[in-house]
């Protein structure tokens, strides 16, 4: 956070990526805004809020002032900006000459270089972002998959605020209650009984547990997962992986042992952006390539969050593909039965069989038909969500996480305290700790809130 003096300055920026392109901005946002903009530029009209003008940006060292490029320029009067102050937008052609020129010209009429982030840092400062939303803009800059984008929209829109902001009006009308009656109890201002706040305390939880029941698929849509496809060598491995990954990726022959290195190539399921991992063939190596390999691909297997065994319908199983499913049972893990097209359905059964001693689902698929690889993609979904279900305000990261268990352990403490007849001045302190978990999400609430609420609700003052 800047201190306030520092908030007062005039900060400037180019807000596009590094490199060449059509259009490239220079954005500046403060008081003097406006001023160091009209000196930027020739403007040919004057600058008028949320209006965009012609303007050219001129050759500083050239005495007749020669035109070097023509600009946008759009001009936000404060507080009606993004940032809350002035704010300023000159959109040029892309040439990081220009950009460049522009900048320097900023940072020498008196503007200073932005920090990374301090645009959306002050709209929060300004009231414009809570928390979620501030990390919603960084969100979907980073996204990669169109669902990631759509999600990120959403944290923008206050979509996770809006779920948290109804527990939290509840939390602070029971702290407000609760306040009144310790504090005006002279005032003839009942104290809470025992039963009505155990009954507010009640209601607050199912809610905010729903929404950390939303954290599991949250994450997976913000950061993803690996999944390693491990097995023997020519069990079909890497046909599945360019099957999953819809391009010819992998190298594919009958040879055992082709895939040597690690292959990897990042796809989305369902939303998820998901990292695939070709191995090598597990086997006993000789040659120092296949062993390394082979060595790769156990620690590829290690570090997965998801396996999917790929075993080879057409050969019987053997000691390391038994070994295989011993050392991924009891981890997130699927079986894929390959070649099923190919082998009798005794030999099929046996590997099914095989899967459910292991305690792993399993599946047939066939990489060269196309047989069952639908049904192996939602089976991956299933297992990376656990069947989690995807809904607006979803929980994303591990501080929105952690914040809402926080809440609900402090609510679970104050119950109990309740229960145990404590005295009210302690059960609101596990009711503010509920209350300040939940403010990371959605900002501060200020003593002026709750004494605001107790005026306005009891009538004090009489």
């Amino acid at each position: 956070m800047k201190d306030a003096e520092t908030a007062l300055d005039t900060i400037a920026a180019i807000s596009t990526p590094p490199g060449r392109g059509g259009i490239g901005i220079v954005r500046l946002s403060g008081p003097r805004a406006a001023e160091i903009a009209a000196q930027l530029v020739a403007l040919r009209q004057p600058m008028e809020h949320a209006h965009a003008r012609l303007a050219d940006v001129l050759d500083p060292e050239d005495a007749e002032g020669a035109r070097i490029d023509e600009a946008m320029v759009t001009y936000f009067a404060g507080p009606h900006s993004y940032t809350g102050d002035d704010l300023v937008e000159i959109a040029s052609h892309g040439s990081p000459v220009v950009l460049n020129l522009l900048l320097r010209r900023a940072m020498e009429l008196g503007a200073r270089l932005a920090e990374p982030g301090e645009f959306t840092q002050r709209a929060f400062l300004a009231g414009k972002l809570d928390l979620t939303q501030a990390e919603a803009v960084r969100d979907l800059i980073d996204a990669q998959t169109l669902t990631q984008a759509r999600q990120a929209a959403s944290q923008m829109g206050g979509a996770l605020s809006r779920r948290v902001q109804p527990v939290k009006q509840s939390l602070v009308e029971l702290i407000a209650l609760m306040e009144a009656g310790i504090d005006f109890a002279e005032d003839d201002v009942e104290v809470t009984a025992q039963a009505e706040i155990a009954r507010r305390i009640h209601k607050l939880d199912p809610p905010l547990a729903a929404l950390e029941a939303t954290f599991q698929r949250g994450r997976l849509v913000h950061d993803g997962m690996t999944l390693a496809i491990v097995g023997r060598p020519n069990a079909g491995k890497s046909s599945l992986f360019n099957r999953l990954a819809e391009r010819e990726r992998a190298i594919v022959t009958a040879t055992p042992g082709t895939t040597r290195d690690l292959v990897t190539e990042r796809i989305s399921l369902e939303g998820i952006p998901l990292e695939l991992v070709d191995t090598a063939g597990l086997r006993e190596a000789c040659e120092e390539a296949e062993q390394m390999g082979v060595a790769r691909s156990r620690e590829a297997l290690a570090e997965a969050a998801l396996v999917l065994v790929v075993l080879d319908a057409t050969q019987p199983l053997n000691d390391e593909e038994r070994g295989l499913l011993a050392d991924v049972a009891g981890r997130p893990a699927l079986v894929a039965i390959n070649k099923c097209d190919l082998a009798g359905s005794d030999a099929v059964k046996a590997d099914l069989k095989a899967a459910e001693l292991a305690g792993i689902a399993a599946l047939q698929t066939s990489a060269l038909t196309g047989e069952g690889i639908g049904a192996l993609r939602e089976r991956i979904v299933q297992l990376a969500t656990g069947g989690a279900a995807a809904e607006p305000g979803m929980l994303t990261s591990l501080r929105h996480q952690q914040a809402i268990a926080t809440a609900r352990s402090a609510l679970r403490d104050a119950a109990k305290a309740n229960e145990s007849g404590i005295p009210h001045e302690m059960i609101l302190m596990d009711l503010y700790r509920a209350l300040w978990a939940l403010d990371s999400l959605t900002g501060q609430t200020t003593p002026d809130d709750i004494l605001n609420l107790i005026f306005s609700t009891f009538c004090i003052g009489k």
